[in-house]
């Protein structure tokens, strides 16, 4: 399978332009053609994914979400997994989760792989190898 194109949706809220750009350098070592889409925040992230289902072949979904004082955290970072995954497997469209979830900024640094491990993820159930 040759994916003809993906959609990275960034959120602006936290910084992601560490992650964003580890995530553009993998796709050009892959020779994947993307657009990107940038959103106010990770909430919103899902729902401009489920709007271009039908432009694109598959998604890379950035955001950070760092724990404050309230319960909202959890909320906030459990309805955008429920709603990228339903999106995923009603499109059969792979989407790469790349949303951090994590107490502080620090954490957010450490883990600015992720958005490289959803590419090769993506990549994966786009083209099984049978290991």
């Amino acid at each position: 399978y040759q994916m003809k194109k993906l959609l990275i949706v960034v959120s602006r809220y936290n910084n992601t332009n560490f992650i964003l750009e580890k995530t553009k350098k993998t796709l050009i070592k892959k020779k994947i053609k993307w657009e990107i889409i940038k959103v106010n925040g990770a909430f919103e992230i899902p729902v401009v994914i489920s709007k271009n289902l039908r432009k694109f072949d598959a998604f890379i979904a950035i955001g950070i979400i760092i724990k404050g004082q309230t319960p909202n955290f959890d909320f906030i970072s459990q309805a955008i997994t429920n709603g990228l995954i339903d999106l995923s497997i009603l499109s059969k469209k792979p989407i790469g989760n790349s949303i951090l979830t994590c107490l502080n900024s620090k954490q957010a640094l450490n883990r600015s792989n992720k958005g490289s491990e959803a590419v090769e993820a993506v990549l994966d159930v786009l083209n099984p190898k049978n290991k």
